[in-house]
């Protein structure tokens, strides 16, 4: 637990320290959690990153990724992007043999679009216009206060098993803690800057953040039940690989943008 407490403070700090720089020192760490993350994906399919189908989802994610309008670009569409990605890794298996399957090609893709546009959405929430810090910095404090809460409340009052199946230690009391208290943070939030958000809004992130964040959560614990592993890397010691840390994120910046509540440009 204390080594659990201290790679936390540690890294949290480190990462909220480049959110506030934001820009270019932001996207560059999203990018590298995000190639360490679908590297996780891979190996967790047993697959290894060096195969032709491994390469095409790792390319796919990266296409999502890429922030086409800072750099001056057209932004290629991303259905045109998902089916191109999608007939080549198709086409792999045909020309494969079959060695490479069609379920695997279908995991491959569902793991570029997991993982590359849930991390793309927290870089456009963080560099729209002047507010994009306060909005990114709320969103994650919901995230995290939902988590916080959920163990606590999980902890002091916790009868009823949420999940069991999928995450034994999860209660329906711990869960309704952790959205109780992502709704605090999101009235703290909006007594905070009234003038961006209305407090509707506020209260809808932070209900948002903490319902899809927990169901982040339990996504990625199935996941892992089925694959018959702990975490998904060890990149932070007592804390799992990335797609262990990240897995409310790549949920909710990704839901929080398509309903229009954060802004993206």
């Amino acid at each position: 637990m204390k080594q659990r407490i201290v790679t936390g403070i540690i890294a949290g700090s480190l990462f909220l320290l480049v959110t506030f720089l934001g820009g270019w020192f932001f996207y560059g760490l999203l990018l590298l959690l995000a190639v360490i993350g679908y590297s996780e994906y891979v190996r967790m399919n047993g697959l290894t990153w060096q195969h032709p189908a491994s390469l095409l989802g790792f390319a796919g994610m990266l296409f999502l990724l890429v922030p086409w309008e800072e750099l001056k670009l057209d932004a290629p569409s991303p259905l045109y992007t998902l089916w191109l990605l999608m007939f080549l890794l198709l086409a792999v298996t045909v020309i494969t043999k079959n060695s490479m399957k069609i379920d695997e090609a279908a995991l491959l893709l569902l793991g570029s679009l997991y993982i590359g546009y849930g991390f793309y959405a927290m870089y456009e929430v963080r560099n729209a216009s002047s507010d994009g810090l306060y909005t990114t910095v709320f969103a994650f404090c919901a995230i995290w206060s939902s988590d916080i809460g959920a163990y606590f409340f999980g902890k002091a009052f916790g009868k009823n098993k949420l999940w069991p199946s999928i995450s034994p230690n999860k209660t329906i009391e711990g869960s309704l803690g952790g959205v109780v208290l992502s709704l605090l943070i999101a009235v703290l939030f909006y007594g905070i800057a009234p003038e961006v958000l209305n407090l509707g809004q506020a209260l809808l992130i932070g209900l948002i953040a903490a319902v899809a964040g927990q169901f982040g959560d339990l996504i990625q614990s199935a996941y892992k039940r089925v694959r018959g592993i702990k975490d998904t890397g060890a990149l932070l010691p007592g804390h799992g690989g990335v797609l262990d840390r990240c897995d409310s994120w790549i949920v909710v910046f990704p839901l929080l943008t398509i309903t229009g509540l954060l802004p993206m440009n």
